[in-house]
C-alpha cells in the first residue's frame, strides 16, 4: 500500500481550519452565553418562590411564578433599582393619592398593607436597601382602613 499524493495546497488546507475554528469559536460563546442564563434563571426562579411563599404567610394574593419571574427577574427589577432614591419615593407617594388629577389630588391614609407587598420584595431581592427603605414606609401614615 503506498501513501495517496497531497492534492491540495497549504493555502486551501488553511482556510479549512480558520472556518472550523470561526465555527467553534461562535459555538464556545454561544455555549457560555446559554449557561449564564440558565444559572440566572435558576436564581430568578428560587427568588420566585420565595417571595411567593412570603406573600402566602401574609396572607396575599399570590401572581403566578413566570410573571414573577418575568417582571422581577434574578435582582429586582425597577423595585431594585433605586428604591431609596427621591424620584422612586415621589412616585410610590403619588400612588397613596385619592384618585384625582390635577388641583383635586389629596394624599390619604393609606391601608397599612399596601406596602407590604413592596417590603416583601425588596427583603428578598435586595436586602441591603430595607432599612432605609423600612424608615420610609414607617414614616407613612397609615391605619388598618380597607378591612379585610
Amino acid at each position: 500500500m503506498s501513501t495517496p499524493t497531497e492534492t491540495q495546497s497549504t493555502r486551501e488546507r488553511s482556510w479549512i481550519y480558520i472556518t472550523a475554528l470561526v465555527v467553534l469559536g461562535v459555538l464556545l460563546v454561544a455555549g457560555l452565553i446559554a449557561f449564564s442564563s440558565a444559572r440566572e434563571t435558576q436564581e430568578a426562579e428560587d427568588k420566585a418562590d420565595e417571595l411567593i411563599a412570603a406573600l402566602e404567610d401574609a396572607g396575599a394574593r399570590t401572581p403566578d411564578r413566570d410573571q414573577i419571574v418575568r417582571v422581577l427577574g434574578a435582582d429586582g427589577g425597577a423595585t431594585c433599582a433605586n428604591p431609596n432614591d427621591a424620584l422612586s419615593q415621589a412616585v410610590l407617594l403619588s400612588q397613596l393619592a385619592n384618585g384625582a388629577t390635577g388641583p383635586g389630588a389629596r394624599p390619604v391614609v393609606a391601608d397599612s398593607r399596601v406596602v407590604q407587598g413592596q417590603l416583601l420584595i425588596i427583603e428578598i431581592y435586595c436586602p441591603d436597601e430595607l432599612d432605609e427603605f423600612q424608615e420610609f414606609v414607617e414614616d407613612l401614615k397609615t391605619d388598618d382602613v380597607a378591612g379585610e
